[in-house]
Order: structure tokens, then sequence, then C-alpha cells
């Protein structure tokens, strides 16, 4: 007997509800496991006396780091470990904030009754998921590709033409059950994961501190660009700039300002300082320019003339130059130089001003 399921007339879940008996063993391989589709069956999913879930993709597997593609495989698997906590067509169910409850559940069944396998990188396993209440009652569903609400029919996806299809007959059904046995023996194919399930779900539901949630926050924020971060772009302590006297008059978010601004400039080769007035940009900018000057670095300030004698303080044999211990040693010129070709400006002759010498210019 075959019988299929578009999950929008036909759901398939009713089925499994109907089907699967007490002490019945399923086995499943599918893509997300979520434990929303847990709570779709909780009920009769309590009585069976095992699940053995196969990942059909890798998923809690180290990748080689030297492949290409490994960027691309690890925001997949991220993916999939995240919709155990609810897969993307579940939205709703996470929104009502039942997932604690829901995950201490689920962790309680597994720890009784499932082990988890991940299928390991290079090698295609079909979703299936096989029902075997007794030696002559079983059946096999074909083409669940999630076991989450939305895979089991409850929740609405993104298919348009699909269907699962489900199998009764006796040698069929034995015939996927004895190849799904093989793989699942196979340590070359497969690699326990239950312990790494587990863990995720344990983390779903247990208290967590506010300092630990704004760390997370901020690495799911900015966790991509943690990666494109290149050890030649990074400020070289070595140079020792952070032993200077500008350095220690500078607070911490204007320290964190000078390293982010020496990044970008090796990165890219310019950067915009956008602090609000009078949050010591010019303080920053010396910052910057000590790292550079101990890097034997030619540097320009280009400023508003007006500006000028304070730029020119830092310069000089002054009692009022709280950085004289630095020793600066940049140019000073004007905006308005910029249009001129010739004439003197700071004592330097424009005419003969080799613009293209500095390694950096700060306006």
């Amino acid at each position: 007997m075959i019988k299929t399921f578009d999950n929008k007339i036909s759901i398939v879940g009713d089925d499994l509800k109907q089907s699967i008996a007490k002490h019945s063993k399923l086995s499943i391989a599918s893509s997300i496991f979520s434990i929303y589709g847990y709570e779709s069956l909780k009920k009769e999913l309590n009585g069976i006396d095992e699940l053995r879930f196969i990942f059909t993709d890798p998923t809690f597997i180290k990748t080689d780091e030297d492949k290409k593609d490994t960027k691309f495989f690890e925001i997949d698997s991220s993916n999939r470990k995240k919709a155990i906590s609810g897969s993307a067509f579940e939205i709703n169910l996470k929104n009502e904030l039942k997932g604690r409850s829901i995950a201490k559940e689920c962790k309680a069944w597994i720890e009784n009754k499932v082990r988890f396998k991940s299928n390991k990188p290079d090698s295609m396993i079909s979703p299936m998921m096989i029902l075997d209440n007794t030696e002559d009652d079983k059946a096999i569903y074909l083409n669940i590709n999630e076991f989450s609400s939305a895979g089991l029919g409850y929740k609405k996806d993104n298919t348009v033409l699909g269907a699962v299809t489900k199998m009764c007959d006796s040698a069929t059904t034995k015939s996927f059950l004895d190849n799904f046995n093989n793989v699942w023996d196979d340590d070359t194919l497969l690699k326990d994961i239950t312990d790494e399930v587990v863990g995720y779900i344990n983390n779903l539901y247990k208290e967590n501190s506010p300092e630990f949630i704004y760390y997370l926050t901020l690495y799911n924020i900015f966790n991509e660009f943690l990666e494109d971060i290149n050890e030649d772009e990074l400020a070289n302590e070595k140079v020792g700039f952070k032993d200077s006297v500008i350095w220690n008059k500078l607070y911490d978010f204007q320290k964190d300002a000078v390293i982010g601004l020496i990044n970008k400039l090796e990165r890219y080769n310019g950067c915009i300082l956008a602090d609000s007035v009078g949050l010591g940009k010019t303080f920053s900018a010396l910052g910057v320019i000590k790292y550079y000057q101990e890097r034997n670095k030619s540097v320009l300030v280009l400023c508003p003339k007006k500006l000028g004698d304070n730029w020119k303080t830092f310069l000089n044999n002054y009692e009022d130059n709280p950085l004289l211990k630095d020793r600066f040693n940049y140019d000073v010129l004007y905006h308005t130089d910029l249009l001129r070709e010739k004439g003197e400006s700071n004592g330097q002759d424009l005419s003969r001003v080799n613009w293209a010498n500095y390694d950096l210019i700060v306006i």
C-alpha cells in the first residue's frame, strides 16, 4: 500500500500519530531536527522504545580548514544546529516563548530514547523515516526533509511541488531498514553526536547572566566580520606606541577607536572618525599618528587655519604641550593650501611640496 501526503490537505504528521504504536522503533534520516518536531508528536514519541536519527548533512562536525568552501560549509552547519531550537519556518512558535519548557522535555526524552549521528562530508544520504512497530507492522516515509513541525505538515514551509510517500510493503521496508542499519553501524560514514545535541538543547533552557547575553548578542552581530580579520591588518604592538604619553592619556573608548582606525587604514587605506563633538577626536588622531610615526612613516595634518596653532602645539617645546615627551613630528598645512600652487604656508614652499611622499594624511 502506498500513500502520499502533500502536507496541505493530507498531513504526514496526522498519519504518524495514528501509525506510531507503543514500544515501536523509529529510524530517521533528515537534514534538520527541531524540538518543535518533537512537540508535534510528543505523546506518541514518549511511548516509543528508541529513535535513531541521522543528520543527512554534516552537523556538529569540524571541517578541513584548508578547503576553500569551508566558510560556506560552516554557515550551513551552523544553520542546522540553530534549527534544533526552531527552523526557519517555526518563527511564530519561537515567538510564543515556550521553547525553554519544550527543550527541557525534549532533552529528557532524548537522554532516555534517542541517539544522533551525523553524516560526514562527501557522502549523500536520502531523507527517510522508518517505522518499526512489530515484525509484521513496518512502514517507510520518504522525502521528510525536516523533522520539524513544518516538515511534519503542521507549519507552512516553502515547498511548492513535493510530497511525502508512505510505503507499507514488508519487503520494501525491510530492505530500507537493512540499508539504514548498515550505514548506522559504519563509523567511517557517520559520527555519533548525541552528546553535542544534548548539550546544545541544554543551553536552550539554562539560565544565563545578563553579561553573557550581552556578549553573545555582540558575537552574533559581528561574528561574520571576525573571519575577515587578517593579522597583517592588526596594529603591531611591538612598535611600542602603547608606551607613549598620548596612549596613556586616552580613555578606553578612544583606545578602541585608535585600534579600529589603524585596522581600517591598513585594510582600506582610508578611514573616517565620526565621534561627536567633545569626545576627543584630536587625541584619537594623535594616537594613530604616534603609531605610524613609530614605524618611521611621514605624516601630514591638514586642518582649518584657525586650528593650526592647536596642532603645532604638540610639535614644539612649549610648557603647555602635554605630549612633549612623545616628540611628535608631522607637517601641518591648511585645507586652503590644497588650492594653492605657490607661496608659503607654515614655513613650507608649496611649489616644492612632494605631496605623494606622505604615508599618512590626517584631515
